[in-house]
């Protein structure tokens, strides 16, 4: 329903102004844990009676939620909107406990769509908790995974969870006992800010404890990487990505560190056709949760503006795959 294909490493275009270029980020656009969240939905739809509610957007993209409202979903912001006997979804950002437990409580029938990589963040916070550390998260206020990862301190326990955004936060913690403390962060940061808050952390509470393995997700770090490897060869490059959407403004924040114009872009008609004044080579890249049939969109309104020639860097592959919930899979 919401995806679309380009062929790979390919020129896709006839020849119309052989000065302006478009080069494709690989990889870009959907990653495994908003797969596997649309699909929830979806199935769920056609398997459950509607209308199917959705707690928060499923993932950060408007058009992917504007077409599964259109086919039965209804999103809302809590709980109480929710009758009573309906069927939930979570989405994939994850939810506190507390959200979790209250629709147990109703009898609501409940789809999961937390990212299994959201999940192993929780299940970090909840060991540390229950070995008596406090917490250090590193996210955006605000952000529904942060209001989930969160959720999952047990601060009832006497210990706390603290939130930090940048080096600034570090330096005016306060912590009750920085002899047991622990750090995790929200899984769709920029990889250059989270190590530079990382580094700030150690050297402030040099017995803190991480995660043997980085947070920020596989495919944040993908894309980051390719967006990366295109920006060092354009002159301008365009993010395909809600303005919600943290993974999508991270990879326009990583092209602005190299110096190159970048803008985040919900669809072509928010492209603005001055941007391509004088520009050569442009790269194209889309967050997580945008889906491609957006990336032809753009690709067809650059092409009526004077773009010629349009390829796919090689890149890297993705094989992630995760599974859906029993209830939910097709026999």
């Amino acid at each position: 329903m919401l995806n679309g294909s380009i062929p790979d490493g390919k020129n896709i275009m006839s020849s119309v102004n052989e000065n302006m270029k478009v080069t494709l980020a690989n990889p870009r656009g959907f990653c495994a844990g908003v797969d596997r969240a649309i699909e929830i939905v979806e199935r769920a739809l056609e398997l459950f009676e509607h209308p199917i509610y959705v707690r928060h957007e499923v993932v950060h993209n408007r058009y992917v939620v504007q077409c599964l409202n259109k086919h039965g979903a209804v999103f809302v912001n809590e709980l109480n909107e929710v009758p009573d006997g309906a069927t939930v979804i979570f989405s994939a950002h994850g939810v506190p406990k507390s959200v979790y437990e209250e629709a147990r409580q109703r009898g609501l029938k409940i789809f999961d769509a937390t990212c299994p990589l959201v999940t192993k963040v929780h299940m970090e916070v909840a060991r540390y908790c229950k070995a008596g550390y406090e917490c250090i998260l590193i996210g955006h206020t605000g952000h529904p995974e942060v209001e989930g990862t969160m959720g999952q301190f047990d601060s009832s326990l006497g210990k706390q969870i603290y939130l930090v955004e940048n080096i600034e936060d570090v330096q005016i913690l306060e912590i009750r006992d920085p002899g047991k403390l622990a750090y995790i962060s929200q899984t769709t940061l920029s990889l250059d800010d989270t190590a530079e808050i990382i580094e700030a952390l150690r050297e402030r509470f040099p017995d803190i404890s991480g995660p043997k393995k980085n947070d920020i997700c596989y495919a944040t770090q993908n894309r980051q990487n390719a967006i990366k490897e295109l920006a060092a060869r354009c002159d301008l490059v365009l993010v395909v990505g809600s303005p919600n959407s943290s993974n999508s403004n991270r990879l326009r924040e990583v092209a602005e560190r190299l110096n190159i114009p970048a803008y985040l872009i919900d669809n072509e008609d928010e492209i603005k056709r001055d941007w391509l004044s004088g520009k050569k080579s442009i790269g194209l890249s889309a967050g997580a949760s945008a889906p491609e049939v957006l990336v032809n969109n753009v690709i067809t309104r650059l092409k009526e503006w004077g773009v010629s020639d349009v390829v796919q860097d090689m890149g890297s592959e993705e094989k992630v795959i995760f599974s859906l919930p029993h209830d939910l899979k097709k026999t």
